[in-house]
């Protein structure tokens, strides 16, 4: 809980900002919270960013704003006013052609961009000679973020899209972030249905095989063939490999957040993955606790709350026959980032 000097520092920096006074908020903070070490901190500096940089029309200052408004939202995923501030940053950003991360768009509206074409010429030059990157990915920079394309059917029948971002635990879930990108990038999840959405509780996809939740395996050989340990790949099928539990990473299954799917067996996660729905808890504590130390959370979403507010309802009121929802909710693409400097500070 925050003491009533960082409070009433809090208060003045939003007087400030409405007042349109974006270096006076980010001096009351920086003299109140000199790290940055509170969500409610960094959401307010990254909107006294967002004012310096409409007054500049900087493209730099816009990103620090990104990067300050998606930590506020990383360290408070509930706080609705993080999370709006930061979609209305990121919907000006895309009116202005400003990127937020360190990827390009590639696509847009199913047409390659400029950067899109490039990078399918790059694409073709490292296959032509030869360079296999993926075998280079325990020696490289793993992703720390993500974009997830879905499509879905609106309750009243309307087509429904959106991006939903996220943020890749690389230094708590190495592989399964790893395992994730490399599925990711082979395009196994293109056009994938997300097969289970259970009200309050989760919604699940990734299974490239056969689409309904008993299909799907891990991008490559690490270790295990159907949750038992193995030395080498011969010893089983492409369709067993299985990767290594890292539940006990610390991480929590809280709203919003990504987690591998897997039997009750260890060890046997592949390429499905569930998303924690924003209105799960149990016992009073948020999301669902009785999964921490069981299944492997490796990201949390950080952008785009809305749409898996919409996707994750679908099935409310019992609605879906066994708990598939009655028109499909498709993830169109996945898109991965190498690292990044996940904030920057603004004192």
């Amino acid at each position: 809980m925050a003491d009533e000097a960082l409070a009433s520092a809090w208060e003045k920096a939003e007087k400030a900002i409405n007042k349109g006074k974006g270096e006076a908020a980010l001096k009351i903070l920086r003299e109140a919270d000199s790290n940055g070490d509170e969500p409610t901190t960094l959401r307010l500096a990254g909107h006294a960013t967002w004012l310096n940089a409409k007054g500049r029309s900087n493209r730099s200052e816009y990103r620090k704003a990104a990067s300050l408004l998606r930590e506020a939202v990383k360290k408070a995923p509930r706080d609705k006013k993080a999370s709006s501030t930061y979609n209305d940053l990121l919907n000006e950003m895309q009116d202005k052609g400003f990127r937020e991360t360190s990827f390009p768009r590639l696509l847009n509206d199913g047409t390659p961009t400029p950067a899109g074409i490039a990078a399918i010429f790059i694409a073709t030059l490292l296959l032509l000679a030869g360079i296999n990157l993926a075998s280079n990915a325990e020696s490289g920079p793993l992703p720390t973020e993500a974009k997830l394309s879905f499509t879905w059917t609106n309750p009243d029948g309307s087509p429904g899209s959106g991006d939903v971002m996220v943020l890749l635990f690389a230094g708590d879930a190495p592989i399964h972030v790893e395992n994730f990108a490399k599925l990711a990038q082979e395009g196994k999840y293109d056009n994938v249905i997300f097969h289970r959405v259970i009200e309050d509780f989760m919604m699940q996809g990734g299974d490239f095989t056969n689409g309904d939740g008993t299909g799907g395996h891990a991008a490559k050989f690490f270790g295990y063939c159907n949750g038992q340990e193995a030395s080498s790949a011969s010893e089983c099928s492409q369709t067993q490999y299985t990767i290594e539990d890292e539940a006990d990473n610390g991480r929590v299954h809280n709203p919003y957040h990504l987690s591998m799917a897997k039997t009750s067996a260890p060890h046997t996660g592949g390429s499905q993955f569930f998303i924690v729905d924003p209105q799960a808890e149990s016992g009073g504590t948020p999301g669902t606790p009785h999964l921490d130390g069981v299944h492997t959370v490796f990201g949390q979403v950080s952008g785009g709350f809305e749409y898996i507010d919409i996707m994750s309802s679908l099935c409310d009121g019992g609605v879906c026959a066994g708990d598939k929802p009655t028109n499909d909710i498709t993830l169109v693409k996945v898109e991965v980032a190498g690292e990044y400097t996940p904030w920057y500070k603004f004192w």
